[in-house]
């Protein structure tokens, strides 16, 4: 039994010495901004290969939705617009051409 012990302590050093991080912390539930972009992703409706175009007629068509004069609220236009906003600085920066 000691020798377990031992021997899943040294593989947690040994995890930190590599990864940088402890083994238990691989267990979380990640980083609240991933959590946030899932988040938008699944508000707005679209796949993890959305483009700049896709975010935006998804977003398009939420508002239209939750729009107040459609019996929607401000609340819900907002956070529309704050997973446009977060989507697209997800966005990888185009080259100039």
């Amino acid at each position: 039994m000691l020798r377990l012990l031992v021997i899943a302590a040294i593989l947690a050093l040994a995890c930190r010495w590599i990864f940088g991080k402890w083994p238990w912390e691989y267990l979380g539930a990640g980083s609240t901004r991933r959590q946030a972009v899932l988040r938008a992703r699944r508000l707005l409706a679209v796949r993890l290969d959305a483009n700049r175009t896709d975010i935006l007629s998804a977003h398009k068509r939420l508002v239209a939705m939750v729009h107040p004069d459609r019996g929607g609220s401000n609340e819900q236009v907002h956070e529309a617009n704050a997973a446009r906003d977060l989507l697209l600085d997800e966005l990888p920066e185009e080259l100039p051409k």
